[in-house]
């Protein structure tokens, strides 16, 4: 982009938040004109202001540590709020009502997505309290028009099963749930190619009508959500076999030569012992599967033993391409939990004479993954991923 002149003039603006590895992947790209947002701090773009909502992701109980605001853009007549992936709470609808009165057209949040819950076998049900609140925002903020917005994206064709477990509502399930919620509020469906025409008087979708944009292919029947569908098994996804080859000895000699160490100097490991998990890992290639186990329980020192024991408390299953990624530094977790090559459960308690003991619900000093405890997912690891991301954009540019 900052080489084409004809897509990026030289004196274009690029808003961006107070976030440094953003802002280090701009300067890296040789990005001009950056301008840090605020919270509500409007920006005059010609004869449009646009104001950033609120980021509450760095709150304590969000999940997710980056910046993330929505954006107000008013003309003087009218005003649109896109909520994007933001979280709201009263003082920021308060806040828009203050500064624009009603709002004619909101992009509300409408999908509470599960991208995690398939790796990490949690429950694929329809996360209600999250849903209520996208529905409890529209009540609140009273627009004069509100469509779906945000989580315009599915996975690749390859990996089909995940788009049946990620979105457990439509865009036609939230207007449904939304004409009873908040009857008072028209709205209507919204994709890419559809056009909004807002003036202070009317307010219609016009299905469609972009001239340079449309959608080429109606395949929403591919996220309709039936979590029970067939789920393929885990697979490297190399296909060269010299390269599969190298990528299966890399994958043995940290196993076989590193693993252990890593795990018996790990904080984690009087945890494991105290609740007496056998851990097992299970590294898929292209055919059959091989599978190590470690038994936490044993009295004397924990131990690397190849093949099953008939108990697992705490699994992790990865193909040999994902593995080889994390030991070599290639990938980060956030591409090996979402590409259907990775999955974990666990089922820990303790048995003592005559006793059984539950684990309580914070598991995080013991349930931890081996493999997450010895390639950490930190800032360290995103960093390396974007900037990986910037070489390639560059060497591509």
């Amino acid at each position: 982009l900052v080489q084409n002149k004809r897509i990026l003039k030289p004196d274009s603006i690029i808003l961006a938040p107070k976030d440094d590895l953003l802002l280090d992947v701009l300067n890296e790209l040789e990005f001009k004109n950056i301008k840090i947002v605020s919270d509500f701090e409007p920006i005059q773009v010609k004869d449009v202001v646009i104001t950033p909502t609120a980021s509450l992701n760095q709150s304590s109980t969000a999940e997710d540590d980056f910046p993330e605001h929505g954006l107000l853009v008013s003309d003087g007549e009218v005003t649109i709020w896109n909520q994007v992936d933001s979280q709201v709470n009263p003082d920021i609808i308060h806040r828009i009502g203050e500064l624009h009165g009603q709002i004619d057209f909101f992009h509300s949040r409408f999908v509470p997505l599960l991208e995690g819950n398939f790796a990490y076998n949690k429950p694929f049900t329809v996360p209600i309290d999250e849903y209520c609140t996208f529905l409890n925002v529209v009540k609140a903020l009273g627009p004069k028009f509100v469509v779906p917005g945000s989580a315009a994206f599915r996975c690749r064709d390859e990996l089909n099963f995940l788009n049946q477990c990620t979105f457990p509502i439509t865009q036609d399930q939230f207007i449904r749930d939304l004409s009873m919620f908040c009857p008072e509020v028209p709205s209507a469906p919204f994709f890419p190619g559809d056009v909004a025409h807002i003036s202070i008087g009317e307010i219609w979708v016009d299905k469609q009508s972009s001239d340079f944009v449309r959608v080429r292919e109606d395949d929403s029947h591919r996220i309709i959500f039936k979590p029970n569908a067939e789920v393929p098994s885990i697979k490297t996804q190399t296909k060269d076999l010299k390269k599969y080859k190298k990528e299966m000895g890399v994958v043995k000699n940290f196993i076989e030569n590193s693993f252990i160490a890593k795990i018996l100097n790990s904080e984690l490991l009087s945890g494991w012992q105290h609740w007496q998990i056998v851990y097992q890992l299970e590294i898929f290639g292209q055919g059959d599967s091989q599978v190590w186990t470690i038994d936490f329980g044993q009295t004397d020192k924990p131990k690397l033993h190849k093949g099953d024991l008939g108990k697992i408390n705490l699994y992790e299953g990865i193909s040999s391409s994902e593995m080889s990624g994390l030991i070599e530094g290639t990938t980060s977790w956030d591409y090996v939990t979402l590409c259907g090559n990775y999955r974990t459960f666990n089922n820990i308690y303790r048995v003592t004479d005559g006793g059984f003991e539950l684990p309580p619900e914070d598991k995080s000093n013991y349930a931890l993954e081996p493999l997450m405890d010895i390639f950490p997912w930190d800032k360290d690891m995103d960093r390396r991923k974007f900037m990986r991301d910037v070489q390639r954009w560059k060497g591509n540019a």
